[in-house]
C-alpha cells in the first residue's frame, strides 16, 4: 500500500495533475507491484527453501543418523540467517531472484482482478444499482478470472525458488514447456484449489465490505449534516 502510494505521488508529480486517469493507476500499480516483488524475492526463496528442507527432515521415511530424535533434527534445521548464506555461497547472489520474472508477471493478477471488476460493475450499473452482495459476488468473479489466466506463473515461480543445480538456471518460457510436456497442462495448475478458494473469498469479502463501509459513512455524514 505505501509503495502504491509513492508511486502515484511520483505520477503526479510528473504529470503534474491531482489525480490520475485508468491507464495511469494501472501503470503506477504495476511500478509498486515491481518493486516490492524485486524486494521481497529473495525473503520467499529463503522462506521457501527452509519450508522445503524442513519438509524433508521431517520426512519418516528418510534416514535417521544413530540416536537422532526428532527434536535434534529441528536444532540441526539451518536458520533464515544460515539458509540465506548458504544460497549466496553454494548458487550465487542472483539466486536470491529465482521466480523474479514470473513474479513480476504475477504483478498483472490484481490489475486484471479491479479491471474485471469495474467493467462488470459497470454493465450492472446501467440496469440496476450495485448492492454489497452483488459487489461480493463481482469481486469473486473478478478474482477468480485474474487467478485461473495467471496461477501457471505462480506455480513456476514456486519450483524455481526451490529448485538448484540446472534446474535453477531454467527460464521461465522453458519452465512452462518443460511443465506442460512431462506433465501436461494439468501440471500448470497444481494445488489451484486452496489457492483459488483462498484468494477468491478474500477478494469478495474486501468488496463486499468496502461498499457496506461506503454506505455506512455517506449515512453518517448525512445524519450529521442534518443535525447541523
Amino acid at each position: 500500500m505505501a509503495g502504491y502510494e509513492f508511486s502515484r505521488a511520483f505520477f503526479q508529480r510528473t504529470t503534474n495533475k491531482t489525480r490520475l486517469n485508468a491507464l495511469e493507476s494501472i501503470a503506477a500499480g504495476a511500478l509498486a507491484g515491481s518493486a516490492t516483488v524485486l524486494i521481497t524475492n529473495p525473503i520467499w526463496v529463503v522462506n521457501t527453501r527452509m519450508t522445503a528442507r524442513n519438509n524433508e527432515s521431517n520426512d519418516p521415511s528418510l534416514p535417521s543418523t544413530e540416536g537422532e530424535t526428532a527434536a535434534t533434527k529441528k536444532l540441526r534445521a539451518p536458520g533464515t540467517i544460515s539458509t540465506f548464506m548458504k544460497i549466496i555461497r553454494e548458487d550465487g547472489f542472483m539466486r536470491l531472484f529465482a521466480g523474479v520474472l514470473p513474479a513480476l508477471v504475477l504483478v498483472i493478477n490484481p490489475i486484471l482482478q479491479y479491471t474485471i471488476f469495474e467493467q462488470l460493475k459497470q454493465l450492472l450499473e446501467k440496469r440496476r444499482k450495485v448492492t454489497a452482495t452483488d459487489s461480493f459476488l463481482l469481486g469473486a468473479l473478478g478474482k477468480l478470472a485474474a487467478t485461473s489466466i495467471t496461477y501457471p506463473y505462480i506455480t513456476v515461480k514456486s519450483r524455481a525458488h526451490v529448485a538448484s543445480g540446472e534446474g535453477s538456471k531454467e527460464g521461465m518460457t522453458a519452465s512452462l514447456r518443460r511443465i506442460v510436456r512431462e506433465e501436461g497442462v494439468s501440471g500448470l495448475y497444481g494445488g489451484i484449489g486452496p489457492k483459488v478458494t483462498q484468494s477468491v473469498l478474500t477478494a469478495a469479502f474486501l468488496f463486499a465490505f468496502k461498499d457496506i463501509l461506503y454506505e455506512m459513512t455517506v449515512k453518517a455524514r448525512k445524519q450529521i449534516a442534518k443535525k447541523v
